[in-house]
């Protein structure tokens, strides 16, 4: 059976890259001066849970595709999900006659044929689960029971959803490159509420791979959605001060996410980044040191070759607290006149050195101030880096934790937070396409009653 599962997915994937070398043929017929397209197809199955009854049972097939064609420096595009011979050909057809009708535009073109990716490497990125419903059904309620059962103190549960999806993608472009490989990805998360008097609280974990064995057990998912929902019971307001600020491992993601969009290239060449003349300047301390993996094994942001077929690699992006790369696409590239970093569609598997310390460790380090466990709204000014959400989390003194405290915001600025970045913890315990332990920051405005 294994055999014939490989191949199956090998003879689907040949049908793809066919797809795509029609629709390039069709597209230099109509006059293209050059085109690329991708094309994809998936499968899966989503399910939820409420209460220990099925709430929704979703088996998914999807596919589409999308071709931009060149005419010198002039673009096109157009989409379908109908991989239909006919329906490929009035794509093709669509996207020229778009072209024709659209501006000049100098840097409307492919990446270099030379940058282009040549081998693809086994990134262990497709483990398909041919799990039956009833299966997935227990796994869900297994998950949502472990949370209800943990304390007594969870009074409801907003459910258990379980999802699973298998991928093919294809690229290729009129450079001569068509190339394709198959991924999968496996979900399982559980949101319940605790109340103790008068106070409730929700609150929820989730664990995602792309192999079933990677991920975390049912139950202990559900325990843990439910020690996040406890301890925030019977949270405290804090009046405005100015205090150290440790961001749990699983908040820190989003500073990091910050770093990664203040230094795309959009953003680079429209000039609205807080770092656009950073690049060769410390803005970090010097013991940080960021990077991406883009052929980690089973990684969940892993990819043999981005968004415009350029082959990816690994590399710094920080340095000894040093900017060292931008992360660029082709077209932002030739906008800076400058060359792809391989980036078309971000920064693939982002990790920043883990330091010496696990989560109570941090904590005591923290001594005194806030440890943020949750953010509200989307207070970031990419333009001048300023920084204000809405969160939730922890008082702590003297090392160790007080009480939970709500509904306050917490402000700085990211080019002074980085540079104000104290210590990072080893606490990164759970699979995220972006790898980071607990941020310490010096510094920063709490503002509360």
């Amino acid at each position: 059976m294994p055999n014939l599962a490989k191949a199956s997915t090998a003879d689907r994937l040949g049908r793809l890259e066919q797809t795509i070398e029609d629709l390039l043929k069709e597209a230099k017929r109509l006059g293209a001066s050059a085109a690329e397209a991708v094309v994809s197809s998936s499968t899966g199955l989503d399910l939820s849970v409420r209460l220990g009854a099925v709430e929704t049972v979703e088996h998914t097939r999807d596919q589409g595709l999308g071709i931009s064609v060149y005419f010198g420096n002039r673009k096109g595009s157009a989409s379908t999900s109908d991989l239909s011979p006919g329906a490929v050909r009035d794509a093709a057809r669509q996207a020229c006659s778009i072209a024709t009708h659209t501006q000049e535009d100098r840097c409307a073109g492919l990446a270099p044929a030379e940058l282009l990716t040549i081998d693809l490497p086994d990134l262990d990125l497709h483990h398909p689960w041919d799990i039956a419903v009833d299966q997935a059904v227990d796994i869900a309620i297994a998950c949502e029971d472990a949370a209800r059962r943990a304390d007594p103190r969870i009074v409801n549960s907003e459910g258990g959803s379980f999802g699973t999806d298998a991928r093919l993608s294809v690229y290729g472009n009129s450079h001569g490159f068509i190339g394709g490989y198959p991924s999968t990805r496996h979900e399982l998360s559980c949101a319940v509420v605790a109340k103790e008097g008068e106070s409730m609280q929700r609150d929820y974990w989730w664990t995602t791979a792309r192999a079933p064995e990677d991920l975390e057990d049912a139950a202990g998912v559900g325990r843990r959605a439910a020690e996040r929902a406890v301890g925030r019971l019977n949270a405290r307001r804090l009046g405005t001060c100015e205090v150290p600020v440790l961001f749990r491992a699983d908040v820190a993601i989003g500073l990091l996410r910050s770093l990664a969009g203040a230094i795309s290239g959009g953003n680079l060449y429209r000039r609205t980044s807080f770092l656009m003349d950073e690049l060769g300047e410390p803005i970090f301390p010097d013991f940080v040191r960021i990077f991406e993996e883009p052929h980690r094994p089973r990684g969940l942001a892993s990819a043999p070759f981005d968004g415009d077929g350029v082959a990816t690699t690994a590399k710094d992006l920080v340095t000894g607290g040093v900017l060292k790369t931008w992360l660029l696409d082709q077209y932002s590239a030739c906008r800076l006149g400058l060359t792809t970093t391989g980036n078309a569609g971000g920064a693939r598997n982002l990790s920043i050195g883990l330091g010496s310390d696990d989560r109570e460790a941090m904590i005591r380090r923290l001594d005194r101030g806030l440890l943020v466990s949750s953010l509200m709204g989307q207070g970031v000014k990419m333009i001048t880096g300023d920084y204000s959400r809405g969160a939730t989390g922890f008082w702590v003194e003297h090392g160790e934790i007080q009480y939970p405290v709500e509904e306050i915001t917490i402000a700085g600025n990211l080019k002074d937070m980085f540079h104000g970045l104290v210590a990072v913890g080893n606490d990164c315990d759970f699979a995220s396409s972006i790898t980071t332990g607990s941020w310490l920051i010096d510094r920063m405005t709490v503002a509360g009653e």
